[in-house]
């Protein structure tokens, strides 16, 4: 796939995402806006379509660090803990710091993230049998039991309907104020791109890295700290995206191989166009209310996994 297919596409859709929604505006109404035009545009328009640009590309690129790190194609904060240990430290700042603000909430959900990645890779290390379906349902297994965990706590604490807020991923109440956080994950996805030849050589192994004078271990933890903050900050602000992690880089594999560094952009783009895609057709469905992007991306992103499952022996997973 052309990188000038996929930017046509993420035009097009972008234009599509601004223009959409209850209150009637055109691309001809950009010469002489009314002043609630020129509201809806900057409160409401423009935040939302940013924060699925960054949601996208930042979750997509998650999955791919961490795939290639694990060296398994179907592990991904979804299947590896990652988001149910953000959403548990949300929980737990929510109980503790009840006046904090959005940033240190941000910051207890990356610490709680980072522990959850780092336990998961460690079980990784500690399973003999690497199958490439049976580390990911160990991932799934670990993450439910955090899950249960923050469910038991948040039904103690009468915070069940503040949990369950966070599980359901939904740009419809993004709106200017409520999202820069999350503009936290550009220079960190910057600094993946920079490291994206080291993290490949540490995806071919510890023995290998340490041979080519890699340091194998810090890099490793290096994109761990990437894919939890970057975790973090999405699930405070959208919620949980499911599967995004899990399908973009696999999709991007298929056709363009594994060398990461070769595969960002496209990684990137990717999961920008999948779930603006997505929000585009959840708004429009039962128009003039919306499907939370949560749904929608979880329906056909399950269909996508399901595909790439019967594919697996194909394109050597």
């Amino acid at each position: 796939m052309k990188l000038r297919y996929l930017f046509l596409a993420l035009i097009v859709l972008s234009v599509t995402s601004v223009f959409l929604g209850v209150s009637d505006i055109t691309p001809l109404d950009l010469f002489s806006l009314t002043e609630d035009q020129a509201q809806t545009l900057m409160v409401s328009r423009i935040p939302r379509l940013l924060s699925i640009l960054i949601a996208g590309m930042s979750m997509s690129i998650c999955g791919l660090i961490m795939q290639q790190l694990s060296r398994n194609k179907f592990v991904s904060p979804t299947t590896a803990g990652t988001l149910d240990s953000a959403r548990l430290g949300i929980l737990v700042s929510m109980m503790i710091f009840t006046s904090a603000s959005q940033f240190q909430q941000m910051i207890v959900a990356f610490m709680f993230a980072l522990l959850g990645t780092f336990i998961f890779m460690r079980l990784l290390e500690k399973i003999r049998f690497k199958d490439a379906i049976f580390i990911p349902l160990v991932g799934l297994m670990f993450g439910n039991i955090i899950s249960s965990i923050s469910t038991f706590i948040a039904y103690q604490n009468d915070l069940i309907q503040n949990m369950t807020s966070w599980m359901q991923g939904d740009f419809s109440m993004i709106m200017s104020g409520n999202y820069e956080l999350m503009f936290v994950s550009i220079p960190i996805l910057i600094l993946a791109f920079f490291y994206a030849n080291k993290f490949t050589i540490a995806g071919m192994g510890e023995d290998f890295s340490k041979n080519l004078g890699l340091n194998y271990r810090q890099i490793v933890n290096l994109g761990l700290i990437i894919t939890a903050l970057v975790t973090a900050s999405v699930v405070l602000s959208v919620g949980v995206i499911p599967f995004l992690g899990l399908i973009i880089p696999n999709i991007v594999t298929i056709y363009q191989g594994d060398h990461l560094k070769k595969s960002l952009l496209h990684t990137a783009l990717l999961g920008a166009v999948f779930v603006l895609f997505c929000d585009v057709i959840g708004r429009v469905i039962i128009y003039p209310y919306e499907i939370p992007i949560s749904l929608t991306v979880g329906v056909i992103g399950s269909g996508v996994f399901i595909y790439l499952l019967l594919r697996r022996k194909k394109y050597g997973f």
